[in-house]
C-alpha cells in the first residue's frame, strides 16, 4: 500500500523559509509527476507545483515562482523561500498525476495523497 508522508511544516515569520519533504512507500519511479498542494481554510486546494518523474520537468503557479523550488531524490522536497502570510495552509504532497502545463494542477487527477503538513506564516 502506498503511503506518502510529509515533514518539515511549522511557523515562521514573513521573509523566512521552510522546506518540506514528502517520503513515498514503496518508491515508485513509475509514477508520472509528484506535486505539492495547498489548501488554506474556506479555499480551494490549488497546485502549488509539480516534477515530472521522467523529465525532471517542473511546474509551478504563478504566486510562488521564484520563491519555491521543487525538486526530487528519493524524497519529494519543496524549498520555499520569502514566505508571505499568504502561503499559509495546508500543504499536501500528491503523486501519480498527469505531468503537463495545463494539468498538473488539476488535484482530482492524483493517485496518492499524504496527510498535509501546517505551514504558518506570521506577519
Amino acid at each position: 500500500q502506498v503511503q506518502l508522508v510529509e515533514s518539515g511544516g511549522g511557523s515562521v515569520q514573513a521573509g523566512g523559509s521552510l522546506r518540506l519533504s514528502c517520503a513515498a512507500s514503496p518508491d515508485t519511479p513509475r509514477w508520472n509527476c509528484m506535486a505539492w498542494f495547498r489548501q488554506a481554510p474556506g479555499k480551494e486546494r490549488e497546485g502549488v507545483a509539480a516534477i515530472s518523474s521522467g523529465t525532471g520537468h517542473t511546474y509551478y503557479a504563478e504566486s510562488v515562482e521564484g520563491r519555491f523550488t521543487i525538486s526530487r531524490d528519493n524524497t519529494l522536497h519543496l524549498q520555499m523561500n520569502s514566505l508571505k502570510p499568504e502561503d499559509s495552509a495546508m500543504y499536501y504532497c500528491a503523486a501519480n498525476g498527469p505531468c503537463g502545463l495545463g494539468t498538473w494542477s488539476r488535484h482530482g487527477q492524483y493517485t496518492y495523497w499524504g496527510q498535509g503538513t501546517q505551514v504558518t506564516v506570521a506577519s
